[in-house]
């Protein structure tokens, strides 16, 4: 069997993944159906750039294993439900240990289900304000190999994201966060070559209809 390239792994089921995905069931599930695939979807959006700020200094992999919990937690991630919690949603929430009970960033979300309502409204939608910092293909490395993936914790697109999320009052938002975001909801496809997921989160991006 031939030697994989740095930053793969063949699974116990045979497929060759982006390392990052480890041996979990539920991460390769993960790796394989969703990180990378694009969305619109305004809900699933702002859910994504929420669990990406409760993730800071922690695995993702500890936030995926807790998501139905947030979900619950936070009504699904309605952000005009979520927008209207006060002092005693935030009480109740510290007390659940079936999320991560941080209050800055219980209090972000809320802070940011508002300020998503108002992006809404500016641009129409969250998705059609997050597709317009899609990076052209020209920034792009031409063959994205674990080790060029790897000087790209953060980029110009996710730096000027987290400048304009930031100007309208968002928080725990930051240009690695950011970037973060964009890789999971497909606004670049950083499953590294080799990855048998790669050629199906590029043809998904190439017939998705980008939000005007």
């Amino acid at each position: 069997m031939a030697r994989l390239a740095e930053g793969l792994t063949r699974g116990a089921d045979g497929v060759v993944r982006c390392s990052w995905s480890g041996s979990d069931p539920l991460y390769a599930r993960y790796h394989d159906e969703e990180w990378g695939f694009p969305v619109a979807d305004d809900r699933r959006l702002f859910e994504k750039i929420c669990l990406e700020g409760f993730q800071s200094g922690l695995s993702w992999l500890t936030i995926l294993r807790k998501r139905d919990n947030f979900r619950a937690v936070f009504r699904a991630f309605d952000r005009d439900r979520v927008a209207r919690f006060g002092a005693r949603d935030v009480a109740r929430m510290l007390k659940d240990a079936g999320i991560v009970r941080h209050r800055g960033k219980i209090e972000s979300t809320i802070n940011n289900a508002r300020r998503a309502r108002d992006l809404a409204r500016e641009h129409g939608s969250l998705a059609s304000f997050f597709w317009s910092f899609e990076p052209p293909a020209s920034d792009r490395p031409k063959r994205l190999s674990w080790p060029a993936l790897l000087k790209m914790p953060k980029t110009p697109a996710s730096t000027a994201l987290s400048k304009a999320l930031k100007q309208r009052g968002w928080s725990f938002v930051g240009p690695t966060t950011a970037y973060a975001f964009m890789q999971a909801m497909g606004l670049v496809n950083d499953h590294i070559e080799g990855c048998a997921t790669r050629l199906r989160a590029e043809q998904a991006r190439s017939r998705f209809e980008r939000p005007r």
